[in-house]
Parts: structure tokens; C-alpha cells; sequence
């Protein structure tokens, strides 16, 4: 058991004790999820540690889609602001920033505009996203993109559509402005209400008085805080439950949406845009096991390294498996997912749990039997959901002002 005198190991687990400290004078009637509840509204999110100041990176609006997608690389990171080059100095957040984008983000959007539309010329009233449009059927071809050989991806990236289209070009395409932040005053429940119950992957904290996004707290990085907080009393009374005992998985095994190692890889990723999933298991043809996993962070592999898809004159899901993991054996620790299937049985625990995703830095788990047939689904916002609930009224009108989000928009 950790103690105020021993030294935290982390700054995450500094925050912990802070929870400790205020869970222990909470009132006796209070049950503990009351308890967590109210001890996450009474920390600020400006006391969440940033992210290494490595992963502190902004993408200007005029960058390419070639130069975004090679900064997000550079760093080692998934997604990053999008700062507007045309706001002025003295700008508010809201003016400064377009929003977020995504490794994902880019390449779905890149896919869409190669797949066939009807009609195919776009009005006249949309000058611009038919400009793009066409440059996306001239430049990939439908032929290619339905055949998904080896080619078609190199062809990818080094087409004009990737190399001109600006990032600000496909504003409104995926998780764009207006975009939800929080000030720094908010509190940690909100937070981590945003990222469970109102299915957010990440959330950009907002000095207000600089302008700036002062963080961005994934539910990545909320899980590694609860991964160092193992072994304070606060935790133990939560962590040591069983997945059964606080309703986990939520997704039955009926339910896992999947793709057989057979088919196309494109299929993998476009089931994800089309049910709006971050990932899903490549199963065997004609049994229950799954033979690896296909997430949205995955598809970075397809622009930073589509030299290893060409010598395949089609690429299955297990195809993309094969290569994607022979390419991270010889690039060790260059980059933060893989394909790998993690895997947990249902008398897990919550800590075992935790500690799990965030050893293996991964956003899902599958629930399997000791045959590894699947059994179900528990992902990131499945355990901070079951961490607090949302009391009646408490947002109230958190919301208003906040504009409709594109109706594609994934999140």
C-alpha cells in the first residue's frame, strides 16, 4: 500500500493520492462509487499531467495531408490540433483552432473520396469538395481501389490528392470544429464523463487566457493514470471487483462486429467508418477464434509504410496482419499499436485489466475462453464508464452553444 510519505512514483500517481487524500474524508453514508463521483468534481483537470513534450505537437491548417501525416509519425503520436493559419494573433481558442486530426481520420477520408458516388459529378454548389473529388477518381482510379492490390496504396501517396489537398481542405470530414474542449477549471468528472458516457477519445483543455490548448487528455492516458494509482484504497476498492461484478463486457460475443481473414483489408476499415468502431478482430474462416486485431490506428501503417504491401496482387485482413507485424519486428519500438489480439478471461479483474491495456498500450480487449473462442468485447470508455456515473441534471446546459456536429463525424 502506497503512503503519503513514500515518494509517488509518477506524476499520475501523485494525482492519485489527491484522490486518496479527499476519499478519506468523504461523508461515512456515502457508498464509494458516490465517494468517486465526488472526489473526481473536486479536482480540477488543469492537475491532469501533459503529455511528454514530444507529443506536444500542432498541425498548421495549410500543411498537406503528406506533411501532416509525416509530422503525426515523427512524434510517435496519433492525432494533434489543427491551428488556423488565417486566425489573428490575439485570436481565441475557438477562433485559433479548427479542431483535431487524425492518422485515421485522414486515410478514411482519403478511401471515401476513391469509392464510387452517385451521381458521380458533384453539384455545382460544392466547387471545392468537387475539385477534390475529382482529383481523388483521376489520381487513385476506381479500379484500383476495389482490387486493394499492393499498388494501390503506394499509388495512394504519391497521388495529388495527398500530396495538395490541404488538412483545412477536409474540415468538416471526420472530428472537426467546432470541437468540444474543457477550461482547465472544469473538473475531472466531467472529464471522464465526456470520454465514457459521450464516446470522446480525447478531450483538449484550454488555457483561456493564453488561447492555447494547454492539454489533451486521451482515455489512453486516463487509463495509464489508473494503471499507477494500483494499490491506493481508493483503487483497490474498485480495481479488485471482477468484470462480472461491474457489468463488463458490454458487448456479447453476437454483438463484436468482426471481418474474416479472407476478406479484403478494406472492408476491415470500412466496417469501422460505417458503425463508427475503432476496431475489430480478424476471425478464422469458418470458426470462432480471432487470429489478430484491425484498429483504426492500424491505417498509419498504409501511408508511413505502403512499400510493404507490394509485392500482394490483393490484401486480405490476414495479409495486412502478416506484413504489418514483420514491418514492426524490424522497427522495434518505432510505433505505439500493432495487430496483436489481447486477450483476457471473464474472472479478470479490473486491475488486471487495466494494467493490461496499458502494458501493451492498446485500446481494446477481447474476452476469451481457454479455447480462444470469443466471449466478448471491453474497450478504453467500457472501464472509465463503470469508474462514475453521471448525476441527474448535472450537465445541464454544458451543451448549449455547442454547434451540431457533421452528420459523418465519428464522434
Amino acid at each position: 500500500m502506497v503512503t503519503m510519505e513514500e515518494s509517488p512514483r509518477s506524476p499520475e500517481a501523485k494525482l492519485g493520492l489527491r484522490v486518496e487524500d479527499l476519499w478519506d474524508i468523504q461523508e461515512p453514508q456515502l457508498s464509494p462509487d458516490e465517494k468517486l463521483n465526488a472526489c473526481f468534481e473536486s479536482i480540477p483537470v488543469s492537475a491532469f499531467p501533459p503529455p511528454p513534450s514530444n507529443q506536444e505537437v500542432e498541425i498548421k491548417s495549410d500543411a498537406t495531408l503528406a506533411e501532416a501525416v509525416k509530422l503525426l509519425a515523427e512524434h510517435s503520436i496519433l492525432s494533434a490540433p489543427v491551428v488556423d493559419v488565417d486566425a489573428p494573433e490575439d485570436a481565441s481558442w475557438i477562433d485559433r483552432y479548427i479542431g483535431i486530426v487524425e492518422f485515421a481520420g485522414i486515410v478514411v477520408w482519403i478511401l471515401h473520396q476513391s469509392e464510387p458516388t452517385s451521381p458521380r459529378s458533384p453539384s455545382s454548389g460544392a466547387a471545392n469538395t468537387a475539385a477534390v473529388t475529382g482529383v481523388a477518381y483521376e489520381a487513385l482510379g476506381l479500379e484500383s481501389a476495389a482490387t486493394t492490390s499492393g499498388n494501390f496504396f503506394e499509388d495512394l501517396t504519391s497521388s495529388q490528392l495527398y500530396k495538395n489537398t490541404k488538412v483545412r481542405d477536409i474540415s468538416g470530414s471526420f472530428r472537426w470544429a467546432p470541437f468540444l474542449a474543457l477550461e482547465r477549471s472544469n473538473s475531472f468528472l466531467t472529464m471522464l464523463l465526456l470520454l465514457s458516457k459521450y464516446k470522446m477519445k480525447s478531450i483538449p483543455v484550454v488555457d483561456l487566457g493564453a488561447g492555447r490548448i494547454d492539454n489533451i487528455i486521451t482515455q489512453s492516458s486516463v487509463i495509464h493514470m489508473l494503471a499507477e494509482c494500483a494499490g491506493l484504497q481508493w483503487f483497490e476498492s474498485w480495481g479488485t471487483k471482477k468484470l462480472s461484478e461491474v457489468g463488463l463486457p458490454m458487448v456479447t460475443p453476437n454483438h463484436i462486429i468482426k471481418v474474416y481473414e479472407d476478406e479484403p483489408v478494406l472492408q476491415a476499415f470500412k466496417l469501422m467508418r460505417k458503425k463508427r468502431i475503432g476496431g475489430l478482430p480478424v476471425m478464422e474462416r469458418g470458426g470462432s477464434r480471432a487470429i489478430g486485431n484491425i484498429s483504426l490506428q492500424d491505417v498509419q501503417f498504409l501511408l508511413t509504410a505502403p512499400e510493404i504491401y507490394h509485392d500482394y496482387r490483393s490484401i486480405t485482413a490476414k495479409d495486412f496482419l502478416t506484413a504489418v507485424r514483420s514491418y514492426l519486428e524490424k522497427h522495434e519500438g518505432a510505433f505505439p499499436m500493432s495487430g496483436d489480439l489481447i486477450t483476457c478471461n471473464k474472472n479478470c479483474t479490473i486491475k488486471e485489466l487495466i494494467q493490461l491495456l496499458d502494458h501493451e498500450k492498446n485500446h481494446r480487449v477481447y474476452v476469451a475462453d481457454n479455447e480462444g473462442n470469443l466471449e466478448g468485447l471491453i474497450t478504453l470508455r467500457d472501464i472509465i464508464s463503470r469508474l462514475v456515473h453521471e448525476p441527474r441534471g448535472y450537465f445541464g446546459d454544458f451543451f448549449d452553444g455547442v454547434l451540431p456536429m457533421p452528420p459523418n463525424s465519428r464522434v
